[in-house]
Parts: structure tokens; C-alpha cells; sequence
């Protein structure tokens, strides 16, 4: 066997396993609070937050899950939150593209977590973004008191969703709210901001204060159904608009509602009939290089990513290390930024490192990125980048003028960006490579992925040498047998915070996809955005 066929097998054998890495860690986040947990609400004759999703979507339709990581190894004193507590994403109810909404309340009883609201703001962003209708399942205890201050206050905490609530319904996008459990304090506004509010008999309630606390607070005596359950809201309050039986009565409304919704303008983003790729998709697995730090040719990944594995090159021989060009993504027309891996020389001769963007490179994507705004034509960044060249000569060069106006001209982007983290992530090329500060429509990551300000070998190095500095400071010396072994914890926790998981779990990124979901992801991205009109682009000022 050819010793290219090795590095071959020996590459897909390495991301394929930490694909089923990611796999297994997410059959357990889907177990959300437990089956303890999901058994109580079985007992209520609830439908489980994931079982309410998959009722409400259209049969077979496509489905993509945010945050799916949400909450990953966090908040371990208190138990966990898998999933942040909540279920959301993009799918299809009656035929219309939509956001989805659904509280888990095996989690916590649905408690609000310092994620959970992070993770349902990005959903409202999706749906603001997009002008996508948005549907709450409602069913939840409330802000998770233990960590209230971190979740009430803020501008981007808990009260900002009520804040969006009514930015969209100024704007004409569609809110349905169904309390389907419980919905308390100021909670209880959302189902009544929305344009329709509906209520599960008997498992549905709704009010500012539960009865406990009207008891505490004014000493009234009463239970929670006749302080605010589905008949006390419907027919006494007139606060929610109709009640239903069951679970599936109740989303079969909202599906009736969505099948009457009337067309806006669309943003006109073209679009022919799709065809797969010419060459194997999954050789992906194979070509990305196990070690992050060898060179690989990033046309190999792009053509098995693109339909009919068709791509045509802007500017081909001039910086090199990004690669630009056109190409259809599920019959959708894109204009694709990636950094090119490979070693090779430049116009000048000059040898030119894969993955650092140099001035030439930041100044071809720059133009690019004008050109697909003039056309609209959506962006697709494929991010595999060690940074920007450093060093006298990249200095001299005016490569901060350059990568600003790359910078300027991506940030002012007007048509939909998608960004897809391929490999590395590193520093302020992430940032010019559309990283999560500048609003992509949608960001993920694969499995291979790695997130961080620099690469873990330089980070170490450099934390060990100000370490060092400390304990010298208190007088301490240390061994060479202690530096190592310093050395590695320092490796070991940096590369740790590194991972597509850590980042996940954060929401930098809204999910780790598998790489042969990538052209699904891209078409219901750009399918979403298209209900959304582009404004006109202005780059600002570009000092050229």
C-alpha cells in the first residue's frame, strides 16, 4: 500500500472516530433530565420537548438543531443542563420554514439557566435575522434561582427575549406561543406577546405568581388551575386565545395557523436544480489531515462540498493562501471564501505557509466578499487558519491595512454569510474569516475543529514562561523535571478549551455537524435567509 494510502486511512480512521465521539455525547444530552425525569411527565400524558418537535414538523422534512451542546459540562454542582434546558432549531411546520422552541422540562422543570437564555436569544436572533416565523412550546419553571444573577439583569439575560418578542411583532414576524406546562413570573409574557397564544388543558398554566407566592405575598388561599389554568385564561381572563385537550390538539392548531400564513418578499437569492457532487463526499474524511498542523489542498474538501464538484476560481493565481470562488451548494448559487493548506510559492517566488492569511490573500477575499454583495450572491467561509503573517517584511507590506480590509468588507457584508469551521481557528483570523462576532447567519463546526486565540504548543509555552516568572518573583525555582510536567498540565487544559465541544457548549458555535451535512446546513441556511430582503451594501471606508 502506497504511503498515501496510509496517511489516507490512517486520516479517516482519526475524524471518523471523533465523529462518534460527538455522536455518543449527544444520544446522552437527548436524554435530557433522564428517564426518572421523562417518565414523570409520561404520567401527565406530556409529549417529551424533542417528541413535540417531531409532531409539530412536517413528515420527513428537513430538520437542523442549535445548540444542541448547549450547557455541555457546565453547571455540574447543580446537576447539569443538557441542551441548555431547551430544544430549538430550524424546520419546516405546513410547508413554511420556521424556528422552533421547545422548554425541556425534565431539565430542571424547565428552569432558565444562564445558557438557556443565551441559546433563546440566538434563536429569536435566527428568526429576526431571517424573518422566519418562531414557535414557543412553553413549558417552564422559570428563571433557575440559584444563578438568577446571572440570567435577570442584563442587557442580553432574560428580560432581552420580551424585549425581541415585541421588535418582531412590530416587524411582522409571526409569534405563536402554546403553554404546554408551566409558564410563570415573567415568563408568562412571551405566550401573550406573540401574535397567537394557546393552552393544554389541565397540564397548561400560566400566571405572574403561583399560588405559593400569592399565599406568601397577599394571603390569598387558591390553587394553581383556578389561579391560572386553561379554563381561568381562556373563558375568565380572555389572556390566551383557545385550549386544547392533548399535546397533539394543540400542535395540530398551530399547524393549521402556519398553513394559512401569506408570503413576503423574498431576498432572491438564485437558485437551479441541485445536483451532488461529482467526486466522494466522504473522502473528506480521509483528505483532512489527523495532524492539524499538515498541509492538505483545500479544492480536494471544496468539490466534494459543491454540486457536480464544480468550482470557479476568482483570481486563482493571486493569493494563494484563500482560496475564492463559485459554486452551487444544493442548487443554491455561493460565493466561497477558504483558506487554502497548502505550502506553495507565491507570484514573487516566495514561499507562502497554508492557513496564515498574507497581505496579497486578505486583499483577493476582500474584493471577492464586494463582488458576491454587488451580485447577491451568499457567502460561505470554509475556516481552516493559523492566523495572519507576522514579521518585519508582513509589516512593512501594510498587512494591517490589508487584513482591516478584509475585515471592513466582510463585516459590512450584506448578503447572508454562513461559516463553517473546518479546522483551525486561530486568532484574528477567525475574526476575518467570519467568526462568531460577525454575525454569520449560521456557524459550525466539525468534529476536527480547533478554537482558540492561538494553537496549543505557543499558548503552553507562553503561560509556562509567565508561570515561571511568578514563582521566580516568590522566590521559588523550579526543576526541569518540574517544568515539563508544568508544561503539560498547562498543554492539556489549554488544548481542552481548544475543542469544538468547549465551544459548542458556549454557543461560539450553534452545532458540531458532521461534514457530510455541511450542504444541508448551507441550503436550509440560505433557504431561511431568503425570506429576509438585503439591504444595500455599503463597505465603508477601505484605506486601499
Amino acid at each position: 500500500m502506497a504511503a498515501q494510502d496510509i496517511e489516507f486511512n490512517r486520516n479517516e480512521d482519526i475524524n471518523k472516530q471523533l465523529l462518534d465521539s460527538v455522536r455518543v455525547k449527544l444520544l446522552k444530552i437527548h436524554e435530557g433530565g433522564g428517564a426518572k425525569s421523562a417518565a414523570k411527565q409520561k404520567e401527565k400524558g406530556k409529549l417529551l420537548a424533542r417528541e413535540r418537535v417531531d409532531y409539530l414538523r412536517d413528515t420527513d422534512s428537513p430538520w437542523i438543531e442549535i445548540g444542541e451542546f448547549a450547557g455541555f459540562e457546565q453547571y455540574s454542582e447543580y446537576g447539569g443542563c443538557p441542551a441548555g434546558g431547551v430544544v430549538t432549531g430550524i424546520g419546516v411546520v405546513s410547508g413554511r420554514s420556521c424556528v422552533i422552541v421547545a422548554n425541556d422540562a425534565t431539565v430542571k422543570a424547565g428552569a432558565w439557566f444562564p445558557i438557556t437564555g443565551k441559546k433563546n436569544l440566538r434563536a429569536q436572533e435566527i428568526a429576526m435575522e431571517n424573518r422566519l416565523p418562531i414557535i414557543y412550546l412553553v413549558d417552564s419553571a422559570g428563571v433557575f434561582l440559584p444563578m438568577q444573577d446571572e440570567i435577570f439583569a442584563d442587557k442580553e439575560h432574560f428580560g432581552r427575549m420580551f424585549r425581541n418578542n415585541a421588535k418582531m411583532s412590530s416587524s411582522g414576524i409571526t409569534q405563536i406561543a402554546a403553554v404546554m406546562g408551566s409558564c410563570v413570573a415573567g415568563g408568562a409574557y412571551l405566550p401573550i406577546m406573540s401574535d397567537e397564544a394557546l393552552i393544554v388543558e389541565g397540564n397548561g398554566s400560566i400566571f405572574l405568581a403561583g399560588s405559593y407566592l400569592v399565599k406568601a405575598a397577599i394571603g390569598e388561599s387558591i390553587d394553581n388551575e383556578t389561579l391560572g389554568g386553561a379554563k381561568t385564561q381562556t373563558e375568565i381572563s380572555g389572556v390566551i386565545d383557545d385550549k386544547f385537550p392533548t399535546d397533539e390538539a394543540c400542535l395540530d392548531r398551530i399547524k393549521y395557523i402556519m398553513n394559512k400564513l401569506g408570503a413576503f418578499e423574498k431576498a432572491g437569492f438564485d437558485r437551479v436544480k441541485a445536483s451532488l457532487p461529482l467526486k466522494n463526499q466522504a473522502d473528506i474524511f480521509g483528505i483532512l489531515p489527523a495532524d492539524r498542523a499538515k498541509p492538505y489542498k483545500t479544492i480536494e474538501i471544496i468539490e466534494r462540498l459543491v454540486d457536480g464538484s464544480e468550482f470557479e476560481h476568482y483570481k486563482e493565481d493571486y493569493g494563494k493562501t484563500i482560496t475564492c470562488g463559485y459554486a452551487r451548494i444544493d442548487g443554491w448559487a455561493v460565493g466561497i471564501v477558504a483558506n487554502n493548506r497548502e505550502v506553495l510559492k507565491n507570484s514573487k517566488g516566495e514561499m507562502q505557509f497554508g492557513g496564515v492569511i498574507y497581505s496579497d490573500s486578505a486583499d483577493k477575499a476582500a474584493r471577492f466578499i464586494m463582488n458576491c454583495n454587488q451580485k447577491k450572491i451568499p457567502l460561505v467561509f470554509l475556516q481552516d487558519v493559523t492566523g495572519f503573517m507576522v514579521g518585519s517584511r508582513s509589516e512593512h507590506g501594510g498587512i494591517i491595512k490589508d487584513g482591516a480590509k478584509m475585515v471592513m468588507a466582510m463585516s459590512n457584508s450584506t448578503v447572508p454569510k454562513f461559516t463553517i469551521i473546518v479546522g483551525n481557528s486561530y486568532g484574528a483570523g477567525n475574526y476575518a474569516m467570519c467568526g462568531k462576532a460577525y454575525d454569520p447567519r449560521l456557524i459550525v463546526a466539525w468534529p476536527s475543529a480547533k478554537i482558540a486565540v492561538m494553537g496549543g504548543d505557543q499558548a503552553a509555552n507562553t503561560l509556562l514562561q509567565i508561570e515561571k516568572s511568578r514563582l521566580l518573583a516568590k522566590g521559588e525555582e523550579i526543576t526541569p523535571e518540574a517544568e515539563k510536567e508544568l508544561l503539560e498540565k498547562i498543554k492539556n487544559k489549554y488544548d481542552n478549551g481548544t475543542k469544538p465541544e468547549y465551544a459548542a457548549s458556549r454557543l461560539w458555535v450553534d452545532a458540531i455537524i458532521n461534514p457530510l451535512d455541511t450542504r444541508k446546513w448551507i441550503s436550509m441556511g440560505i433557504e431561511a435567509a431568503n425570506h429576509a430582503p438585503v439591504e444595500k451594501y455599503n463597505v465603508g471606508v477601505i484605506q486601499c
